[in-house]
């Protein structure tokens, strides 16, 4: 069954204004697949492969791996101490010592010694080829951050509405621990995904569902599905659940590793994923929905939506609206590519908005600049009727990937180890594992 629509189904979209016509044209796209049954496309959204970043689609009875993405169950997890956030300015030169050497970003860079988690003993690495096939860089990469808008910072918290705990954060879904009352506080925010070893998942089962597709239109061409019945279809079931059950050991790792080296106290936290696919009631139905670059927005589940490197975040709770599927954006979002932001920006104008913000800056991408992001308070304000701001995180000292000149000087200014991990994982970033 490969035959294209002629009417799409039913989709909405928030914040049209303010998205690229490509990411239009990609969201219809997928509304015109005969296993699609409702669409919505969140305020941040912007053009990927397959669905666009920013694109929720319910589809029955089959999974799309372009459009859960090649970062599977890339997510945000933020822990909140029992600090105030003054504490920053107080010892600024021991927390950038911790981040520094607690965590490692660069996309196949990873820890020359294993940290030790219990997901690496899950039982489908044995059992799927390609999960045992890279179940040695899964280790190598288990608590770190890849290359692009992937972060690891401290902040500040502002809580305005008290936050409820539910239950054990370290899990699939979005969860929370531990009640935290309004206030103000010093709080750790990380956003990384499943690495190399969702990378090649998504592409293994990608190139698998092209090939049983292969009348597909170009447009389509990378929405390309598995029937959840056949072997292919389960297999990659259980292969991303693996990738997201990693993802959030990813994170257990990175704040555990920060935690100890802090040593305060911790009130609780939030963690959300995207780049998912889950299955779920709609409507009476059972579907899969796909977010891709969108966050669970359910009623009364919590979640974390960043902003840029300067920029707040926001934690929110979600209203549960049917129309968009029940989720929301998933940040600010792109508003050019990253060779516009190299071309159009530069580091003496983007440190001095970092000052004015007073924001610190370890390292990063000149093309994770603020400017080549949408302006996250009409983002926000594009969903209203989707989430509600609880809460907001402003960024103070921020960690991220960087390109060979920028790594280069800011990690001399902050005797970072960085640029010996650049050469020594040269050769793994050609291979391009995220």
């Amino acid at each position: 069954m490969s035959e294209i629509r002629e009417t799409p189904v039913p989709y909405r979209i928030w914040g049209e204004d303010q998205i690229e016509p490509g990411a239009l044209a990609q969201m219809k796209a997928a509304a015109e697949l005969p296993i699609s049954v409702q669409g919505a496309l969140m305020p941040d959204a912007h053009q990927g492969y397959g669905l666009p970043i920013g694109g929720v689609l319910a589809t029955e009875g089959a999974l799309i791996p372009y459009a859960v993405g090649v970062d599977i169950a890339c997510r945000v997890k933020l822990t909140v101490f029992d600090a105030s956030p003054h504490v920053l300015g107080q010892k600024r030169e021991k927390f950038r010592q911790i981040i520094e050497e607690n965590t490692v970003f660069g996309a196949g860079v990873g820890f020359s010694q294993r940290e030790g988690h219990a997901v690496m003993d899950d039982p489908v690495f044995g059992t799927l080829d390609i999960a045992r096939q890279y179940k040695d860089t899964a280790w190598k990469q288990l608590g770190s951050s890849g290359s692009g808008n992937h972060f690891v910072e401290f902040g500040q918290l502002t809580v305005h509405t008290p936050i409820a705990g539910t239950g054990d954060l370290e899990g699939e879904g979005s969860r929370t621990f531990g009640a935290i009352p309004p206030g103000k506080y010093l709080a750790l925010l990380s956003h990384s995904g499943s690495r190399g070893l969702g990378f090649n998942i998504a592409n293994h089962y990608t190139q698998i569902a092209m090939s049983l597709h292969p009348d597909l239109p170009k447009a389509h061409r990378h929405l390309a599905w598995l029937d959840i019945q056949s072997a292919e279809g389960q297999e990659y079931w259980l292969a991303m659940n693996l990738a997201g059950r990693y993802a959030s050991a990813n994170h257990a790792v990175i704040h555990r590793r920060i935690i100890d080296a802090v040593r305060f106290d911790v009130l609780g936290g939030i963690e959300n994923h995207h780049n998912f696919a889950w299955k779920e009631v709609h409507d009476g139905n059972e579907v899969f929905i796909h977010r891709k670059g969108a966050t669970p927005a359910g009623k009364g589940v919590y979640g974390v939506i960043p902003g840029t490197m300067m920029d707040p975040g926001f934690v929110v709770l979600g209203k549960g609206e049917p129309a968009s599927l029940t989720s929301a954006a998933h940040g600010a979002g792109r508003q050019m590519s990253r060779g516009q932001a190299f071309r159009r920006f530069d580091w003496e104008n983007v440190d001095r908005q970092l000052k004015r913000a007073g924001v610190d800056l370890l390292s990063a991408g000149l093309d994770e600049s603020p400017g080549a992001y949408k302006d996250i308070h009409t983002v926000m304000a594009a969903q209203a009727d989707l989430v509600e701001a609880v809460g907001e995180f402003q960024p103070l000292l921020v960690k991220m990937d960087a390109d060979k000149k920028s790594r280069q000087r800011k990690s001399e200014r902050s005797g970072s180890p960085d640029r010996k991990r650049y050469k020594e994982s040269k050769k793994d970033k050609r291979r391009k594992n995220r």
